[in-house]
């Protein structure tokens, strides 16, 4: 879903307009992205949680020629779903 129809399908069942919307969904955006690089977990309720964790260093190995390279360890950007969300996933 593009942002645009997220935008109009928020205004309709919400009532707001659309600038308004566009307001809020900028806001939060910027709200979460400041949040989520000072380290701290977002939880969205009734979806799951947004949270940067480490990936460690790992060793790889390339398939045919068998050289191990070193994968230096990096940030990630994880979301864990709510159980209930899991149990729904697993029913499409």
């Amino acid at each position: 879903m593009l942002t645009k129809e997220l935008i109009g399908l928020t205004a309709e069942s919400s009532g707001l307009s659309k600038k308004g919307v566009e307001h809020l969904l900028t806001t939060l955006n910027a709200v979460v992205r400041e949040n989520l690089m000072a380290g701290k977990a977002i939880q969205l309720q009734g979806l799951g949680v947004l949270e940067i964790k480490e990936r460690k260093a790992r060793v790889i190995v390339h398939p045919k020629t068998g050289e191990r390279t070193l994968v230096p360890s990096k940030n990630q950007l994880i979301f864990r779903p709510v159980e209930n969300m899991k149990e729904e996933l697993k029913k499409i």
